[in-house]
């Protein structure tokens, strides 16, 4: 066989993603809030995109029609209504006779209704007709209140100086947001190099601040601080506090022994404890939780169910075809005239890029809501399991698109605010063998009958089983502990327990 080059010609395919097919997919996996950032960045890029937020006649927009129309242009002398008639623009004079304060304006959905809802925020004043100009969500302009560690530094600086500020700096810096300290002193103080027993000093003087129970390292630590601020903490109670566990686990006769006292007094302790607050950092809440923007509206309408893209968090980009002609005609050179062309494309690509992707939510909402029309109708009791697949092949897509067009969206609907991914849950075989129940049903059912149990009868997990069985939800006793245990809902034993201490406390 001789060795040497050669010529081969092979056929073959191979899948090849371009960068606008890249650009596409992750266009469909970002939330609206998410297109709004990564637009802002592709407009400092692009010179030839342009935003919405100025009128320009001179815009083409993501129909891809020319809007480069030259509008007649009045002159300052025009003035009088038949002049303007006779020059045939008589719907320039239209603006002139509009009030706004008795007009009434077509409202097209719900991101119109958030939009005039922000300007009328904004502006100061009323927008419509009965309405007080108030954007819905009022705590986003609420003042912030000061956070916990601002708050104790507030008084330490009021009860401390020299030193054993710097010291109780460092401490109220290792404070978490429920109020109890997470530092170790020894370490405290070696970093400081100032002796432990000054570091104890300070920290006994952060523990009487506001609120009470600041400052602790235990849970027994934090309630003993609270009972001596009411002159509480007796041997009694502190030997109460220092076996919390065989509370815990209502071992009541136990703590009694150990107490050394009687039924009316254990209760009046557990009375007294039940008081306290396990957790007084968390009433100084520090940064508040940023609200949850729905991408899509869905509404019920005579016909069906109306859905909508929120128009209000979805940027709309033009593309200036006026400025594209002039640098055009201006450009000298192969590589300024190829980025141009490359800019053009560009925008282009974004443009209906960014209006496949509205369609294809759109798409994907809509069989959502199809397919789960009974939870919209009724509620989670009525949720049926879903896959993801089931949905790419309703609307001939592939699983894949589903899933990114599902990811970080949330809908809007009367019932509340969810996330698309909630609609798919995985199913449970019915009693009868027809059909199948949503996971999150039979968590719906589980927490209900929970929820009204008698305390004299605590429902076990095979009670459970049998209820929901009547119910036509075919169920293995370690599912039901699962889907109870991911609740947060304890055990029959743990429920009996807990059910007696309130009972003795109430």
């Amino acid at each position: 066989m001789a060795l040497g080059p050669r010529l081969d010609l092979r056929q073959s395919q191979s899948l090849v993603m371009t960068p606008q097919l890249q650009q596409a997919i992750k266009l469909l996996t970002l939330s609206n809030l998410e297109i709004e950032a990564f637009v802002a960045g592709e407009l400092e890029k692009n010179p030839l995109l342009e935003s919405s937020g100025a009128e320009d006649d001179r815009f083409i927009s993501a129909d891809g029609v020319d809007r480069d129309v030259k509008q007649p242009t009045l002159s300052a002398d025009i003035g009088e209504a038949d002049t303007l008639i006779g020059q045939g623009l008589g719907e320039a004079d239209c603006p002139l006779d509009v009030d706004h304060s008795t007009e009434t304006f077509i409202d097209d959905g719900p991101g119109d209704r958030l939009a005039v809802q922000a300007v009328g925020s904004a502006g100061g004043g009323d927008i419509m007709p009965g309405y007080s100009g108030e954007a819905p969500d009022l705590d986003s302009f609420a003042k912030m209140e000061p956070g916990l560690q601002e708050h104790l530094m507030e008084q330490a600086g009021s009860h401390l100086s020299g030193m054993d500020i710097l010291i109780a700096t460092q401490l109220i810096g290792q404070i978490d947001e429920a109020g109890y300290l997470e530092a170790n002193l020894l370490e405290t103080a070696h970093g400081l190099s100032v002796p432990l027993y000054d570091v104890e000093r300070v920290l006994g003087v952060i523990q009487g601040f506001d609120p009470t129970g600041v400052g602790a390292r235990s849970l027994a630590e934090c309630l003993a601080l609270q009972a001596k601020e009411v002159d509480r903490y007796d041997p009694c109670m502190a030997k109460l506090l220092a076996n919390l566990d065989l509370l815990a686990r209502g071992a009541l006769p136990q703590l009694r022994r150990i107490c050394g006292v009687d039924e009316e007094d254990m209760t009046d302790m557990i009375r007294e404890l039940r008081g306290y607050d396990p957790k007084p950092g968390l009433r100084f809440g520090g940064e508040r939780a940023a609200p949850v923007t729905p991408d899509l509206f869905v509404n019920p309408t005579k016909e069906g169910w109306a859905i909508e893209v929120n128009a209000t968090t979805l940027p709309r980009i033009l593309i200036n075809q006026s400025y594209y002609v002039e640098l055009s005609s201006g450009t000298q050179g192969k590589a300024a005239k190829s980025w141009l062309a490359d800019c053009l494309a560009s925008a282009n690509w974004l443009v209906k890029a960014l209006d496949q992707r509205q369609k294809t939510i759109i798409k994907v909402a809509s069989e959502i809501v199809r397919q789960q029309e009974d939870f919209f109708h009724k509620g989670v009791a009525h949720l049926k399991p879903l896959t993801l697949k089931a949905v790419a092949e309703a609307i001939e897509m592939h699983e894949s698109t589903v899933s990114r067009v599902t990811s970080n969206k949330y809908l809007s609907c009367p019932r509340g605010l969810y996330e698309l991914k909630y609609f798919f849950t995985s199913g449970v075989a019915a009693a009868g063998g027809d059909g199948a129940v949503s996971a999150e049903a039979v968590k719906s059912h589980i927490k209900a009958l929970i929820s009204t149990e008698d305390p004299q009868a605590i429902l076990s997990d095979d009670t459970l089983v049998d209820l929901l069985r009547a119910k036509g939800m075919d169920l293995a006793r370690r599912t039901v502990a699962k889907y109870r245990e991911s609740m947060g809902i304890g055990s029959s034993v743990q429920r009996r327990r807990q059910k007696a201490l309130q009972g003795k406390a109430a």
